[in-house]
């Protein structure tokens, strides 16, 4: 019987800071204690490489750099990281590059609360 993880750290990357404030809510009442924000690509790759988030939701759409691209970028460095790709582009290039890349999920804006916590507990078991 496998041990149940619990997650204490997320990194939010979004350039909307409504999004971001959302999610940090959500994880929030599911008992996630540390969280990192960032709008921008090159905020998110500090972040992550310092911090080593155990979830992160990534935007694809960011100012500065593509979210796929910051998606390998994070799987090099911690492979263990369970990264949810979000976006408001549910395309199916989207969709096969963020599960290609390594991406736990795909989460499409706007997204119920109750699916971001589906998509944590569902890591729990």
């Amino acid at each position: 019987m496998q041990a149940q993880q619990s997650y204490t750290s997320a990194l939010l990357v979004d350039d909307t800071s409504t999004v971001r404030e959302y999610l940090r809510q959500i994880l929030g009442q599911l008992g996630i204690t540390t969280i990192y924000e960032a709008a921008d690509g090159a905020s998110a790759d500090q972040l992550f490489a310092t911090y080593h988030p155990q979830l992160v939701f990534l935007d694809i759409q960011l100012p500065d750099i593509n979210g796929k691209v910051l998606l390998r970028r994070f799987k090099q460095l911690d492979n263990q990281a369970q990264i949810f790709m979000v976006s408001a582009y549910s395309s199916v290039e989207n969709l096969k590059d963020a599960i290609a890349g390594g991406a736990n999920a795909f989460v499409v804006k706007p997204f119920s609360a109750k699916r971001i916590c589906n998509l944590v507990q569902s890591l729990q078991h």
